[in-house]
């Protein structure tokens, strides 16, 4: 029951992601389950995903993650799974709540995607952004 739960909290934006997905079928994209996830790759996802602002291999919209392809969503499914663990907790307000943080970090003069609350969990001790800023001693 509670998964059933937190399934429908993220509902609203899962329902968005899927019909696209499932738009995108005749035109190459592909569809499987997947760690209790919906997962498209390639055709329209991948068209879509290449137009975003940072240039996204991979998104996840609440229970659907999007990737440009199978190896990407191989790649990426670990940083994609603790997404959709946070739509879980925020369903639909993750992503007002996520463009509210994106928009603080950018006044803050961080970066408004790696510096991002809901990316630095994701990242966890991986974030790029953080190895970049590092400078040898």
């Amino acid at each position: 029951m509670r998964k059933f739960l937190l399934i429908l909290w993220a509902s609203p934006t899962s329902v968005v992601a899927l019909l696209i997905g499932l738009i995108g079928l005749p035109f190459g994209t592909h569809v499987h389950r997947k760690d209790g996830t919906l997962e498209f790759h390639g055709g329209l996802v991948e068209w879509l995903l290449s137009r975003t602002p940072v240039d996204a291999a991979a998104m996840t919209l609440g229970h659907v993650i999007w990737g440009r392809s199978q190896a990407t969503l191989d790649f990426c499914r670990e940083h994609e799974l603790v997404h959709v663990r946070q739509y879980e907790r925020w369903g639909p307000l993750f992503l007002p709540m996520y463009l509210i943080f994106s928009v603080t970090m950018w006044f803050r003069g961080k970066h408004p995607y790696y510096d991002n609350p809901f990316e630095r969990e994701a990242f966890g001790e991986n974030n790029p952004h953080d190895h970049a800023s590092q400078k040898e001693p």
